[in-house]
């Protein structure tokens, strides 16, 4: 028969000199004898998490843990003690949910409640369900008396968050502060996640002479500081993230994209693992990683509009767009009130009207967008062209005028509301508010190409629109359009030479901007001579 008193003094024996690899050897060995014993399962499933969670190594042995944990509860179903240890390892290998189901099972079985309750808090916590982690935190604190320094320091960070972030809860907040600071000589378990914590003094040196060669630009020198730092001190993920970070900054991106996996090897929930990671990818070019990178980073925080905006400008990218205003129309369903909200929603917009060509849906999200920030000229901008595109002149008309009455010198609106105008008919109002475009901003050749047609096509002032292309010319020497129009109007004053070079120009620049169809422009350019 095993004795386990004589097993455990041979276990804490190893792991005081700090021999822990030999009492998993030792605690297997003993396995081997009697592998149904679920007191053993439990002694070796600890020792692999208290590995895990050594702050000098950087190896996972959650797995392990889990194994060995799992095949106790198979003796032991009733055991709440077995049900709280599996939803701890599954808490730090990110699987939130199994984590918390664990942690209720616990509970069910008559578990510690503070234990448990704070656990879910921090489960909550980690899946941005504020308003329950801070419930969960109080059935914390109701179940126990003095050891509740680590919970009353999750309810500080709780409350200060955005999410209620008022006077009254500045107030609560510093009050949950010092009650974390009057309960820690109580809590054990906080002085012990306080020592890891001190524990990066032990290398102070490297870090300041890492941060140093990096403020010098000596990026070499800085990689080698912060290696050997992590050589010291392997189990802190941060280390791993800020030389990565060094990495991208020097190009050697496949390298920094190594150490931010590492980072996340050793913490699943280390969100600057993911984020560096993310732009690590992104420079690369290779949005498929990038995407799915955010796609675990959403499934940990499934509630951060700024994840799901992200994503979706990525999708953007790729050509994916109803993909992409998935993820926009999520970004503003969780936080319709965030600052870049507006961005989100006019960004969408532009999208639904210039690759979608859904008009309708267009206008709603500028309207949306106008509603959350309404001094923002590009939406202005940008609601009136969408209003134009489902033909809604009238609409579009208060658009651009109210954006007036906001700037009156704002020269893109003025040239916008001109080339509506035209389009109602109304070339007497269109001439000025094109005129009023180039003097808010002489150097705009739009307007003045615009106000060339208006001339050639409108009123058969040939002169008036050739002196119009040439200015356009002169500011954008590489507007096809411009060269086009302008060749119409050496053409029909007889230039036919002339006129076929700005013809041929247009052709050429045509195929890199593709602003009209080519094939008119051949059209025309043979048309001279025949």
């Amino acid at each position: 028969m095993i004795n386990i008193k004589e097993i455990d003094k041979k276990i804490n024996k190893f792991k005081q000199n700090g021999e822990v690899q030999k009492a998993i050897e030792y605690c297997q060995s003993v396995l081997i004898e009697e592998p149904t014993n679920p007191e053993l399962n439990i002694k070796l499933g600890d020792l692999y998490m208290d590995w895990h969670l050594d702050v000098y190594q950087a190896k996972q042995y959650i797995d392990e843990a889990i194994i060995q944990y799992q095949k106790a509860s198979e003796n032991l179903i009733d055991n709440p003690e077995i049900y709280y240890k599996i939803g701890f390892a599954f808490y730090h290998k990110g699987e939130l949910d199994r984590a918390q189901n664990y942690f209720e099972m616990s509970l069910e079985h008559g578990g510690d409640k503070a234990q448990c309750h704070f656990m879910i808090a921090n489960c909550y916590n980690k899946k941005e369900h504020y308003a329950d982690a801070l419930k969960e935190a109080d059935l914390a604190l109701k179940s126990t008396f003095l050891k509740t320094s680590r919970i009353h320091y999750l309810k500080h960070k709780l409350i200060r968050t955005a999410f209620f972030s008022n006077k009254n809860s500045k107030k609560e907040s510093k009050k949950e502060l010092i009650l974390s600071l009057l309960t820690l000589p109580f809590d054990k378990e906080s002085q012990k996640s306080l020592a890891k914590k001190f524990k990066i003094f032990l290398i102070t040196r490297e870090l300041f002479l890492a941060k140093a060669a990096r403020v010098k630009g000596d990026y070499l020198l800085a990689v080698k500081y912060y290696s050997e730092a992590i050589d010291k001190m392997p189990g802190f993920p941060v280390l791993y993230c800020v030389l990565g970070d060094v990495y991208r900054i020097m190009g050697r991106h496949e390298e920094a994209v190594i150490e931010y996996k590492m980072a996340r090897w050793i913490d699943s929930l280390y969100l600057p693992a993911y984020y560096g990671l993310v732009q690590a990818y992104e420079e690369m070019g290779d949005y498929e990683q990038a995407i799915d990178t955010y796609h675990k980073f959403i499934a940990i925080h499934p509630n951060n509009p700024v994840l799901h905006s992200q994503i979706a400008n990525l999708y953007f990218m790729k050509g994916e767009y109803n993909r992409a205003v998935s993820y926009y129309q999520s970004a503003l369903l969780l936080d319709p009130n965030n600052s870049r909200a507006s961005e989100v929603a006019q960004t969408m917009g532009f999208l639904l009207q210039h690759f979608t060509e859904n008009d309708e849906a267009a206008v709603i999200s500028f309207l949306t967008a106008y509603v959350l920030d309404n001094v923002n000229m590009d939406i202005y901008i940008g609601l009136g062209a969408a209003f134009y595109e489902k033909e809604d002149y009238e609409n579009a008309l208060k658009v651009y005028r109210r954006a007036i009455e906001l700037q009156p010198t704002n020269a893109k609106i003025h040239c916008n509301l001109g080339f509506l105008l035209w389009g109602l008919g109304d070339l007497t109002e269109a001439i000025k508010e094109y005129e009023l475009s180039i003097k808010y901003a002489p150097d705009y050749a739009i307007a003045h190409n615009n106000l060339g047609v208006i001339y050639l096509d409108d009123l058969a002032q040939i002169q008036k629109a050739a002196d119009c292309f040439k200015a356009a010319l002169e500011f954008d020497p590489n507007y096809a359009l411009a060269h086009y129009n302008y060749a119409r109007c050496l053409a029909i004053k007889g230039e036919k030479v002339e006129a076929a070079k700005y013809y041929r120009t247009a052709l050429d620049i045509n195929v890199l901007t593709k602003e009209m169809d080519s094939a008119e422009i051949q059209e025309r350019l043979n048309g001279l001579f025949e």
